[in-house]
């Protein structure tokens, strides 16, 4: 009897794609699956069939040669093995179907009890300050350690774990599904473990770990940002059974400052300053991240909202010898709560005003005036 042709064992076009075929194949596999469908030998016949297609064309060697030779170019000793369709690979393209019917994870346990500890996460708030010059910071935290009185085997002092005997310390176990093809699961008396304590550790009741507080330094760099984090290697829980910890995250947030606002390297801050300092220039001081002061001198006619550059008296570049700068933004403070003498000055002030002294003002009016032809005006 000759054989289907395999694409159309399939169900898909001889173009198809790889991600195609797959997915048909998945859906066949699922539906004639033989632990779905027990006792029916036709789709026993149908499950190799579609087996058999898959394991040729998902092969790119072989789907050339079927596309070339048809099925002739898997017999008297081909190049292809499409016959049986049960290679080593098998199981790896059944994993997320054998996951759905019974219910099994693909992931695979460390043998021999040793298992690694989780990995911990720290959350950290630092100032600014701190995070301009740097710190060695104390943390302390509990966790899992190993217990000293077994030395992290679980077994009671003067015992040892034993081999499984029911999966012969391999920690998976294998069944016949179907009558055909083998399945592996977890071994359910060690737990994938391999190995089994008859008499447990009194201590840590047989886990090899018991919960600890400890105390731990953390160096913390000039120039850290915030959202920065810090590993330190095997400072997180201890491993079951004498596996290897875990490491401890610490993740920094940098508090909000009553003063600078950061972008990057760069700082930024806002400073008022009088009408008269403005117009005449002048200079003032502003407190710098170190601790000290720096002078802004501010030319005259400055205007509201004009920034000022320092250089390189911003924050220190993380594991670099460059700083970034202070930006000092100045607001011109209007006068309030006139005494009668001002409000006199002002007025005189402001009669021998002209579009020299106020270019802008004098500027925009006159475009206003120019635009809407109306007699609008600053005074």
């Amino acid at each position: 009897m000759a054989k289907r042709c395999y694409y159309e064992t399939l169900g898909v076009q001889r173009g198809a794609s790889e991600a195609d075929m797959k997915a048909a194949y998945r859906k066949l596999a699922m539906q004639h699956h033989p632990d779905r469908n027990p006792g029916d030998k036709d789709c026993e016949a149908k499950f190799k069939e579609v087996n058999e297609a898959y394991d040729v064309l998902k092969d790119g060697d072989k789907r050339a040669a079927y596309d070339r030779f048809g099925h002739a170019a898997f017999e008297q000793g081909g190049t292809g093995n499409g016959a049986h369709g049960f290679g080593n690979d098998f199981g790896s393209a059944f994993a997320d179907i054998f996951e759905g019917i019974f219910g099994m994870s693909g992931g695979r346990q460390r043998s021999g009890g040793r298992e690694r500890g989780a990995d911990l996460r720290f959350n950290m708030e630092i100032t600014l300050e701190e995070a301009y010059l740097g710190k060695n910071a104390q943390v302390r935290l509990p966790t899992s350690v190993t217990c000293e009185p077994c030395s992290g085997t679980g077994a009671k002092a003067g015992t040892k774990p034993k081999t499984c005997q029911h999966c012969g310390g391999h920690g998976r176990v294998r069944h016949t599904q179907g009558g055909f093809f083998t399945l592996e699961r977890t071994c359910p008396v060690c737990q994938g473990r391999g190995q089994v304590i008859e008499d447990p550790c009194p201590s840590c009741s047989g886990s090899g770990r018991v919960t600890r507080e400890r105390m731990l330094s953390v160096n913390i760099p000039p120039g850290v940002e915030d959202g920065t984090r810090i590993r330190l290697a095997g400072e997180g829980e201890a491993g079951v059974r004498g596996g290897p910890s875990g490491d401890l995250y610490i993740f920094l947030s940098i508090a909000a400052h009553d003063f600078f606002q950061r972008d990057g390297a760069d700082l930024h801050c806002r400073v008022p300053v009088s009408m008269v300092a403005a117009s005449l220039g002048g200079e003032f001081e502003v407190p710098s991240i170190d601790g000290g002061k720096a002078r802004v001198k501010i030319t005259p006619g400055t205007q509201s909202g004009r920034r000022f550059r320092l250089s390189g008296k911003g924050m220190p570049v993380l594991r670099s010898k460059q700083s970034g700068d202070m930006y000092v933004q100045v607001v011109v403070e209007t006068p309030q709560n006139l005494t009668k003498k001002q409000r006199e000055l002002l007025s005189e002030f402001e009669k021998l005003s002209s579009k020299d002294t106020q270019p802008e003002s004098a500027g925009f009016f006159a475009r206003v005036k120019e635009l809407f032809g109306t007699g609008t005006g600053s005074g």
